[in-house]
């Protein structure tokens, strides 16, 4: 099993030779989710509900974007929470303890980046009920299939079809919107047929 403390976070983030994703990446992956979930709802977010967070990198960029937003993270690492909790608003939790956290969803965009293609299949199933119920706009869940050649963290990687992960969603509600990002039946109703999959 994974630890997730400093060293993992350095090895991943910090370090030239494994270093997964530039920070340019980064600032195109929340700018892409942040215009899809605006897309979809007409409207800026107001809120984010960032699971599996780590230390919460979304965060700064997130503020920089959409200063006044509200951003929750939820992540296992007891050491990135000690470390980055505060000033990032972190918590510690993970899929299955979403309901027990006492958040104020659901959100606006929620997102669950490079986390779901680690989890067994049946807390995979458990964990996008329980984070399909956060949605109030998107999900934004980047994540590899079987299919994909893998960047980064094999160790624990999940070898899944993208037809497997699709029928997952649609069992926990969700309905692709393209892009990674998911909605809500409800949210879907409202968009065209061919803005939803």
């Amino acid at each position: 099993m994974k630890h997730y403390d400093q060293s993992y976070f350095d090895h991943w983030y910090r370090n030239p030779r494994h270093r997964i994703g530039s920070r340019a990446d980064l600032e195109r992956s929340v700018a892409l989710a942040v215009a899809l979930a605006e897309g979809v709802l007409g409207r800026a977010i107001e809120s984010v509900l960032d699971v599996g967070a780590g230390e919460g990198r979304w965060q700064p960029v997130l503020q920089r974007l959409r200063p006044g937003s509200r951003y929750a993270g939820v992540e296992p690492s007891e050491w990135a929470v000690r470390r980055w909790g505060r000033r990032r608003n972190l918590r510690q939790g993970d899929l299955l303890t979403l309901a027990e956290l006492g958040l104020e969803g659901p959100f606006d965009l929620v997102v669950c980046a490079d986390v779901l293609h680690y989890l067994p299949t049946a807390v995979l199933r458990r964990g996008l009920g329980a984070l399909a119920r956060q949605v109030g706009g998107v999900a934004f869940c980047p994540l590899f299939t079987v299919e994909d050649e893998i960047d980064g963290d094999r160790e624990e990687f999940q070898r899944r079809r993208a037809s497997t992960y699709r029928r997952c969603f649609a069992e926990a509600g969700l309905i692709a919107v393209g892009m990674h990002g998911w909605t809500t039946t409800t949210v879907a109703a409202s968009l065209a047929r061919l803005e939803r999959q």
